[in-house]
């Protein structure tokens, strides 16, 4: 390993004297000293920081062929790369669509160029696409026209146009500033500011108010998605650093953190993000969900690292299969990889082995029961080969236990059965990366708006966070989405189960869908 060097300081008028002495005599073991420590501090600083976990970053290119190779992919199988290409029209999912006739002919019509044929019309139209720019929030200001009798001084006012409510700010204002701020990190002042160059007023305090009030109207949708996470088969949970800056604790209360807590759960291809922020931890919130679980339900999969506060007592009679991040255990290898390089090329490609077979599997479109059986006839051998192999290191004395590398193969045979669940439980995952993708959400918010002022806040954010994400993760429009229930939300109040993200728009009227 590379010695951690002690700090020396150091200026250049110090440096250039130094080397100026040496062109006379050696240099003293503490000028040496200095000239070395000056050296490796400038070599840091043009040392470009990794930003890909990815083997052949990790370490050089390895020349010679894996062993034991897992079976090979199918190119008909493998999708082609997607191009980097403008964009089609079919890809403005959310523009507007105006169909154009044509101005002179019609399907049927004689053809003006020959005379002869018919024209008839084609499957595929010509497509246009323009693109205009549009402040966030526009105003429209109604002038209604008023006039006064001159002898009993009433006053007749014009009619506001049909359509036009009494609220000064209507269902799609609160849907895009919740999903500027929680959605798009924008903070309220740093709207406030776009808008007033723009000219129109939006002071932050009225933002605040209005998603405020508008997670009031819709809070019957984030319950129910709760609800419905409780019974899926897969939850993921994660948690992150969040400050909340006014937060009344209980007496006899240690904890000096918060968290924002991300839980996503699968169910088949849908998917549930939740957020909770607060002094609880991960698993303490993953256990509060799960009390809305069915009894009649057998115990679902929770996906985590292996912190112990991601995983917390539940509730009596509710059970968990523990499954751990196997992309945690691999990152345990490629902190160690400079310094043990061909013990941790052989530990990486072995689980790249896994990873890609994992990939053919869900590629090929292979159901749980199938992926499983997939997983046992060709990653089994590679694990069980690892696990041997890592445990020879220590058994062996090929590793030094407490070196960095020993530290992190005690830590893949520590959690081995967890991490290894996926080749026995069916639509266990590998890895914990949905949620920690999902957690970059909670992560954007801090790094823009820094903290939550009270608890309430942060609970309106937790909201708006998970019906946003549940969009996404679902593929549909979430500001479309959070429109609809703010303009229907006693019909959500009421049926709160038929206004989820992937059947909403089923109770639309056929104009608005």
């Amino acid at each position: 390993m590379t010695p951690t060097r002690r700090r020396v300081d150091v200026d250049l008028e110090e440096l250039d004297r130094v080397l100026d002495g040496a062109r006379e005599s050696p240099l003293s073991e503490a000028d040496c000293e200095k000239v070395k420590t000056a050296l490796h501090a400038l070599a840091a600083m043009f040392v470009r920081p990794r930003s890909t976990e990815k083997t052949n970053a990790v370490l050089p290119k390895s020349e010679a062929p894996g062993e034991n190779a897992g079976p090979q992919p199918d190119e008909s199988l493998t999708p082609p790369a997607k191009g980097h290409g403008r964009n089609g029209a079919e890809a403005f999912s959310g523009a507007q669509k105006i169909d154009i006739q044509h101005q002179n002919l019609k399907h049927g019509d004689r053809c003006p160029d020959c005379g002869q044929g018919n024209v008839y019309g084609q499957k595929e139209p010509k497509m246009l696409v323009r693109v205009v720019g549009q402040a966030p929030l526009a105003a429209t200001v109604y002038s209604l026209e008023r006039l006064r009798c001159g002898a009993c001084g009433q006053v007749f006012t014009a009619q506001e146009p049909e359509g036009v409510g009494p609220e000064k700010y209507d269902e799609t204002a609160t849907a895009m500033v919740a999903q500027l701020k929680y959605g798009s990190g924008v903070p309220f002042n740093r709207l406030e500011q776009l808008e007033a160059h723009l000219g129109i007023p939006l002071p932050a305090t009225t933002q605040w108010e209005m998603v405020e009030e508008g997670a009031e109207l819709i809070k019957a949708a984030r319950d129910e998605l709760i609800r419905q996470a409780a019974q899926d088969e897969v939850l993921h949970n994660d948690d992150t650093g969040m400050k909340v800056l006014k937060m009344n604790r209980e007496p006899g209360d240690k904890r000096t953190g918060t968290f924002t807590s991300g839980i996503v759960s699968t169910k088949g291809q849908r998917k549930i993000a939740l957020y909770f922020t607060g002094r609880q931890h991960a698993g303490e919130n993953l256990a509060d969900v799960l009390r809305q679980r069915a009894s009649e339900l057998g115990p679902p999969i929770q996906m985590c690292d292996a912190l112990s506060w991601n995983t917390s007592k539940l509730s009596e009679g509710v059970e968990v299969m523990i499954a751990h991040c196997l992309a945690h255990g691999r990152r345990q290898i490629v902190d160690v990889a400079e310094n043990f390089p061909a013990e941790c090329r052989y530990v990486l490609e072995q689980l790249g082995e896994v990873y890609r077979i994992d990939a053919m599997a869900r590629n090929t479109g292979l159901s749980p029961q199938e992926r499983l059986r997939f997983h046992q006839e060709h990653s089994q051998p590679i694990m069980d080969r690892l696990h041997k192999w890592l445990e020879a290191q220590l058994a062996e004395h090929q590793t030094e236990p407490n070196s960095g590398l020993g530290q992190a193969i005690r830590y893949l045979l520590r959690h081995w059965q967890p991490l290894t669940l996926f080749l026995r439980q069916a639509g266990a995952p590998l890895d914990n990366t949905l949620v920690e993708r999902s957690l970059k959400r909670a992560v954007l918010h801090r790094k823009n708006s820094l903290f939550y002022r009270t608890l309430n806040g942060a609970q309106v954010g937790d909201l708006f966070m998970s019906l946003i994400h549940t969009c996404q993760l679902c593929g549909v429009n979430s500001f479309e989405y959070l429109t609809e229930l703010l303009r229907h939300r006693r019909e959500l109040a009421a049926h709160p189960a038929l206004w989820m993200p992937w059947n909403y728009r089923d109770q639309l009227p056929p104009a608005d869908v």
